[in-house]
């Protein structure tokens, strides 16, 4: 494959991976909208790396234990459904919560609940390895990083967007971001499961 067509299909598989990722970015910064610059990095390499992993773990399952991958690809859709139904579940009571309205607090991501989203987001990732599983583990690995380093690019752009928008809407920015979790996982179970 030449090398412009691999990295434009390299380009397009991060773009499409990011998606979920994105929206769960913009959600992260419409609850904490005074986010560090920090944070806001940490929060898109986080993204970035699982989104650069899950890939390579698909393409390892695919050259080693396909009938282990096979099995684990029909669960992909709950497991996303459940976490992010969690985790959006939670921002929104909070978001709905006296405490929350009294502080004027925002809800703070913290180190356990951004892994669960980054899972979440990226396990779908895993059928990737599929796709790739035509290259070469060298060729493998820089389509990984691709797809990496678009996701941290988006999600540190959603993250910018969301908390700009969050800022003018204050705690109700938590509901609003966590109702956007709850109907990303329903979207991914619904893809999963119907197409």
């Amino acid at each position: 494959m030449p090398a412009i067509l691999f990295f434009l299909n390299s380009m397009g598989l991060g773009v499409g991976l990011a998606m979920d990722a994105f929206t769960v970015s913009i959600a992260d910064g419409l609850s904490e909208p005074d986010m560090s610059t920090r944070r806001k990095h940490l929060i898109a390499g986080t993204f970035a790396f699982f989104q650069l992993m899950m890939p390579l773990a698909g393409w390892f399952c695919v050259h080693t234990v396909i009938s282990v991958f096979g099995v684990l690809e029909q669960w992909i859709p709950w497991i996303a459904f459940v976490i992010l139904g969690l985790i959006g579940a939670n921002m929104v009571k909070e978001g709905f919560s006296d405490d929350a309205e009294a502080s004027g607090n925002m809800h703070r991501i913290g180190v356990s609940e951004l892994i669960m989203q980054a899972v979440a987001t990226s396990i779908d990732a895993l059928s990737v390895g599929i796709t790739i599983a035509e290259y070469p583990f060298s060729g493998a690995a820089a389509a990984a990083v691709i797809i990496g380093a678009v996701t941290y690019a988006i999600c540190l752009g959603g993250i910018y967007l969301g908390g700009r928008v969050g800022t003018r809407f204050n705690r109700k920015a938590s509901v609003f971001g966590g109702a956007i979790l709850i109907f990303i996982g329903a979207e991914i179970l619904i893809r999963g499961l119907f197409f």
